[in-house]
């Protein structure tokens, strides 16, 4: 079990993360892929997990390798003094992936149940809190548990989909058209996507040697990306009429006309930002701790309280800008920022550094 979890977690860790600003609401999946085309979608969803997997690979050796188990070590040793730079791009995606999941959480509770939209704000809001409080093991054994969920639920989904538009999806697929370019939209979403993995460095003190940790980070692109296939799958067969939705899961759970169904897929959905909101605040509070334990202190539960209110109060403000904006620039702004800062370092210095071993320095 124990070498299982060294395996799979960083994966289920990751797609826990990713899933809210990467495609839980199929938004993303529109912006990126599907506006592609369906073949060109799909090339760019290959293109996408590939670079995943090769990143993951790389950080995960460098993470075991260093010690790096809060970003805030992991870029110092990458990037030296340029590392506060990687800090001012993650808390930006932060600010706009909280945002988007505020959002969509107002959308998804308006949508499906008739609530006010900020119902959904600050209820999702009051459960992220929740569970940063509770530390590393509550997180991982949440995050371990909903993927399962979310997986079963992703793939009652696709069958569903497939059985009800059969035609219709294998007409859009089979028509091999490609919009624009769809390198293009794999780089940017790989991008933008990649920026939360520190949220994932507190998994890897679990890893013993260089087997473990690039098996896990191989892993991680696949078990990551399976469900966002289904779900990109599922919507092709309404291309182009579902890139002008702004949730496009609820659009087609309309479609499939089971109240059931609804409800069950938006539960699992809302469980799903609460654990990428968690993640992302979880990686903030492991800097600050990291920083705390140098001083020989100890973050206390209560810093971690109000670091997570504070940046979830300013996550609702943002929100306000509304969820196709928020995904349309926000993500497209920073992606490219991540990919100098980022994966163009930790696939050439940090290999080099991996290579030399933990008495290198950046």
């Amino acid at each position: 079990m124990e070498s299982l979890k060294r395996y799979l977690l960083p994966g289920f860790v990751f797609q826990s993360v990713v899933i809210a600003g990467g495609y839980g609401t199929g938004r993303e999946l529109a912006e990126f892929f599907l506006s592609r085309g369906p073949l060109g979608g799909l090339l760019a969803m290959a293109l996408a997990t590939l670079i995943w997997s090769a990143v993951s690979m790389a950080s995960f050796e460098f993470a075991r390798v260093f010690g790096a188990f809060d970003y805030r070590v992991f870029f110092q040793r990458l990037l030296g003094r340029g590392w506060v730079l990687y800090e001012i791009c993650y808390l930006l995606i932060m600010m706009i992936v909280l945002a988007v999941i505020a959002a969509a959480s107002g959308e998804i509770l308006r949508e499906t149940f008739g609530l006010p939209y900020m119902v959904g704000v600050v209820g999702i809001m009051g459960l992220v809190g929740l569970l940063v409080v509770g530390g590393n093991d509550l997180i991982e054994k949440a995050f371990t548990g909903w993927s399962g969920v979310l997986y079963v639920v992703y793939v009652i989904f696709f069958l569903w989909c497939l059985a009800r538009f059969g035609p219709e999806i294998r007409g859009s697929l089979s028509s091999g058209q490609v919009e624009g370019s769809w390198i293009q939209g794999g780089i940017a979403y790989a991008g933008y996507n990649l920026g939360v993995i520190p949220a994932v460095l507190f998994t890897l003190r679990h890893h013993r040697n260089r087997k473990e940790t690039l098996v896990a980070g191989f892993l991680t692109g696949p078990i990551a990306m399976a469900p966002a296939l289904l779900f990109f799958l599922a919507i092709s067969g309404e291309y182009p009429a579902i890139l002008s939705e702004a949730v496009p899961a609820n659009h087609m759970l309309e479609l499939l006309g089971s109240r059931s169904f609804q409800i069950i897929f938006q539960v699992m959905l809302f469980g799903t930002l609460v654990e990428t909101g968690t993640g992302l605040i979880h990686a903030v509070n492991e800097r600050i701790s990291g920083t705390a334990e140098e001083k020989g202190k100890k973050l206390s539960p209560r810093v971690r309280i109000i670091t997570s209110t504070a940046l979830l109060l300013l996550a609702a403000g943002i929100a306000q800008f509304g969820l196709i904006g928020l995904i349309a620039r926000g993500y497209g702004t920073l992606t490219w920022a991540f990919v100098v800062v980022f994966i163009i370092p930790i696939l050439t210095w940090g290999i080099v550094l991996i290579r030399r071993g933990p008495t290198s320095s950046a």
